[in-house]
């Protein structure tokens, strides 16, 4: 029987009867898009970094790509995203101690002015020239955050954002946590480890500004110290 034969005996839309006619079996096929879209451009998905970097709920998440990041993008857009790259589950991303069942607390009782600045990786989106390097901090008593994206992750670059975090930090930074990258420290050498020389450019902007430097133990990644 042709489709319009099938579509009038069964009472169908012809074009129906031709695309359960192409399909093998009688299941119901998935209407859920094959891409899913979002309002942030590919460029702009640095959103999910952040997300994992500073562990932030989704309305305060938001803020910060407001103001640093896309200034367009809705709230409706930005779950999106996280749900694609498989970020929305904020608990889920928190550290755990082995074997324990809730997540670690990562931030204690401190005054303003104890800040972690991290850096993460975004590789070369279609719609750029080059790659960016997410640079964030974090206060860890008001949760106040300062993002750039900057061209590399250089000591250049790392000292850069720190003055200019200084400059615009609403309040005095006694202290910064970082991780043991050569952007931050000179720790490590060739031959093995050692107490920073305090010549790096980072340390020596901490010391203009009469800042503590404190380091993470090497090989762990999440700035809970």
């Amino acid at each position: 029987m042709s489709n319009r034969e099938l579509a009038e005996a069964y009472g169908l839309n012809r074009h129906t009867v031709a695309k359960w006619r192409q399909r093998e079996g009688t299941e119901d096929a998935s209407h859920r898009p094959q891409r899913l879209q979002t309002t942030l451009s590919a460029a702009q998905e640095a959103v999910v970094a952040l997300r994992e970097t500073l562990l932030p709920p989704l309305d305060d998440l938001l803020a910060v790509t407001h103001e640093f990041i896309y200034p367009e993008v809705s709230r409706s857009g930005s779950d999106r995203c996280l749900r694609r790259h498989g970020v929305s589950n904020l608990k889920a991303l928190l550290p755990q101690e082995e074997g324990a069942k809730t997540p670690v607390k990562s931030f204690k009782e401190y005054a303003p002015g104890f800040v972690h600045i991290d850096v993460k990786y975004l590789p070369q989106m279609p719609d750029q020239d080059q790659r960016n390097d997410l640079f964030a901090a974090i206060d860890r008593a008001t949760r106040w955050v300062y993002v750039e994206l900057l061209e590399d992750k250089s000591a250049r670059s790392a000292s850069g954002f720190l003055q200019r975090l200084i400059d615009k930090a609403p309040f005095i930074i006694a202290k910064v946590l970082t991780d043991n990258g050569k952007e931050f420290t000179d720790r490590f050498y060739a031959t093995g480890q050692r107490q920073p020389t305090g010549t790096h450019a980072f340390d020596q902007v901490c010391a203009d500004n009469y800042i503590e430097h404190r380091l993470i133990k090497p090989r762990t990644p999440q700035l809970t110290a």
